[in-house]
């Protein structure tokens, strides 16, 4: 086995750096409510579950060295070889938990959990518990036995541990295991990846926490190998798992969504620890054909229920998204690094929109229904499967999305407000407080707001040492007019640079407000998104709307309604959600409705209807909040009524 030498990590080649996780903390509000919801709710059904799956029960045989790999198989008898997973990731979610606040009762849990992952690692490090119960041979599966998958989830536990509590205890497994990896395929051994990525990240970050240089190599080493067909071709082909081009000269993304986002993090990762810029600039690449042409409204990506991939330019049915929940996690997570290595706001607007619209709606509002697709369409009667159903389920056996959920709910604390040399930036809106070290100087600040429903923001510097420094606040790419006051006096806002910078020697008790004006908005498609042509969106600040069969009048079906442009939205209550949900009121036309249809769904132009159909006011809720009521229909996109 391989000997890990010690160093300091480097600085790495970003223009801005994370806030310590102590140093951020959300205190009621939108984003209060929803860390409370996951740590008293999500995270102890997410043990239940992983109970009741099996998942847990598969470490407890392979510490016995008897028993059966339980799979979760699913609906097609498929047996999903990475349940590990789903436990390494209920772990880090817990462990940033714990870090935040004490809980006997999650703590209590997760040692149980620990105590049974280390007593399943065998003699020389290796652990995989459907490998060590399936007698299959090790790593002779890397396309889709997602070993170094798992590991890597199993690290990204152990630096969530170290970090928030200084336990070391999973640190150790994690680096046995990886140590055996190093010695089976580190650089200069077996030419080997993982169909998977995830490891290339998880290796970094391991890095960063414990300044092993042998985990770069190895990320790096990893991400060097791909696109030289090391995985084959397999039943979805090389592009499937992006094994088709090198990273470095890859223009666009390809194949599985969430190995794509998991691959360029840890491709991002590398190149600002290595300083390889041109590593960067091929993920910026990718990132900008992706946000360009194959992302929803939502900030979804995945066209392709088969391959859970991409499609063609533009290719964006909403009926037919698939959209998954880790696909949306994983895009966040790559926009906060290409924020962090560039400084550019344009990404953590894609953060906030990605994380309202297409990670949250994967989360019932009572913290235990999952989605594991996000389609922008739902029919009358859908054709549905136990990934694309109607309502949220408790679980999935293949269940990669909801523990997902738990520590990305976890971490949201750690993206809110970045430092540099010159000062702080804050990136994301949120009630509670900032503490960071400018110049060997503490600095804090409070923040109240009561967005996404409210736009106005206001900080109130309580210390901030002697020395001039730059507060930078992000102006979301929605916004077209603000104002903002400091000390009670007006500043001028320069709306085309992405934030507001207010530089000066701030005193305790210096007060910036800033009120984003929020009005609801209509928005079109691009011409080239066939699947959405003649159709509009109603969005407002961060939240894209939806109009959901539980708030029409009986007996209107919804594919009959179309939606008014010279109408003016406005505030409402919708019935059926918590009070805090703002939805809004618009007018729309019902156009007739042919009942019982013709034996022909299609007519001569001449023919055509003409009927303008009856005016109304429909009312649309945010889209995370969709399928909390009765199951039904529901539409992003809504037709155009013309006149």
């Amino acid at each position: 086995m391989t000997i890990m030498t010690t160093v300091s990590p480097s600085p790495g080649t970003t223009r801005l750096r994370p806030i310590d996780a102590s140093g951020l903390r959300a205190e009621g509000g939108f984003w209060g409510d929803r860390l409370r919801l996951n740590r008293d709710a999500t995270i102890p059904h997410g043990l239940a579950q992983l109970e009741a799956s099996g998942a847990l029960g598969n470490f407890r045989n392979a510490a016995r060295g008897s028993g059966r790999y339980v799979g979760g198989i699913d609906d097609a008898g498929l047996t999903f070889p990475f349940l590990d997973s789903d436990v390494y990731k209920w772990l880090e979610a817990v462990g940033w938990e714990l870090g935040r606040a004490d809980d006997a009762k999650l703590a209590a849990g997760a040692a149980e959990a620990i105590d049974v992952v280390a007593a399943a690692q065998q003699y020389d490090g290796y652990l995989n518990t459907f490998v060590q119960l399936s007698g299959h041979e090790r790593y002779t599966d890397l396309q889709w036995g997602h070993e170094l998958y798992c590991i890597g989830h199993l690290l990204q536990a152990a630096v969530a541990w170290q970090r928030a509590l200084g336990d070391e205890t999973l640190m150790a497994v994690a680096e046995r295991a990886v140590g055996h990896i190093e010695a089976e395929m580190g650089e200069g051994r077996r030419e080997a990846i993982g169909g998977h990525p995830e490891i290339e990240m998880a290796l970094v970050e391991a890095y960063r926490a414990t300044g092993r240089e042998a985990y770069l190599v190895l990320a790096r080493t990893f991400v060097e190998r791909r696109g030289r067909g090391l995985l084959g071709v397999g039943r979805l082909g090389s592009r499937y798992w992006q094994d088709h081009e090198s990273p470095r000269t890859a223009q666009t993304p390809a194949g599985h969504v969430v190995r794509q986002m998991y691959l360029d993090c840890g491709v991002v990762d590398v190149a600002v620890e290595t300083g390889d810029r041109e590593l960067l600039e091929a993920a910026l690449r990718r990132w900008d054909a992706m946000w360009s042409r194959h992302t929803y409204l939502t900030g979804a990506l995945g066209s392709r229920h088969r391959d859970e991939a991409f499609g063609d330019p533009y290719e964006l049915p909403p009926d037919r998204a698939y959209a998954e929940t880790c696909a949306a996690i994983g895009s966040s997570m790559l926009a906060w690094r290409l924020l962090l290595a560039t400084g550019e706001e344009r990404f953590a607007d894609a953060f906030e929109r990605t994380l309202y619209n297409a990670v949250l709606p994967g989360l019932s509002l009572d913290g235990s229904g999952f989605f594991y697709t996000n389609p922008l369409l739902m029919r009358e009667d859908p054709v549905t499967s136990s990934v694309a159903p109607g309502a949220r389920q408790p679980w999935y056996p293949c269940a990669c999305c909801p523990p997902n959920l738990m520590r990305t709910t976890s971490t949201f604390e750690h993206h809110v407000a970045t430092v540099d040399d010159a000062g702080i930036q804050l990136h994301q809106f949120v009630a509670g407080t900032i503490s960071a070290e400018l110049a060997g100087a503490p600095v804090r600040m409070r923040l109240e707001t009561d967005y996404p429903w409210q736009g106005g923001v206001a900080l109130t510097i309580e210390s901030a040492g002697e020395r001039p420094w730059a507060l930078s606040i992000r102006l979301p790419a929605w916004l077209r007019s603000a104002d903002a006051r400091v000390a009670g006096e007006p500043v001028t806002i320069d709306h085309s640079s992405g934030a507001l910078v207010v530089e000066r020697v701030w005193s305790a008790g210096d007060r910036l407000e800033l009120e984003l004006e929020m009005p609801a908005r209509f928005t079109l498609p691009h011409p080239s998104i066939d699947a959405a042509r003649g159709c509009a969106a109603l969005e407002r600040g961060p939240l894209v709307y939806c109009l959901e069969q539980a708030d029409l009048a009986e007996g209107t079906p919804l594919d009959d309604v179309e939606i008014e442009l010279d109408g003016q939205p406005s505030l409402s209550a919708a019935d059926g959600l918590p009070a805090d949900i703002q939805a809004l009121t618009t007018r729309a036309r019902i156009r007739p409705h042919a009942s019982p249809p013709d034996p022909w769904p299609y007519a001569p132009a001449d023919e055509a209807e003409t009927t303008e159909g009856e005016s109304t006011t429909i009312t649309a809720i945010p889209y995370f909040a969709w399928a909390n009521r009765a199951p039904g229909p529901m539409r992003v996109w809504l037709p155009v009524a013309h006149r």
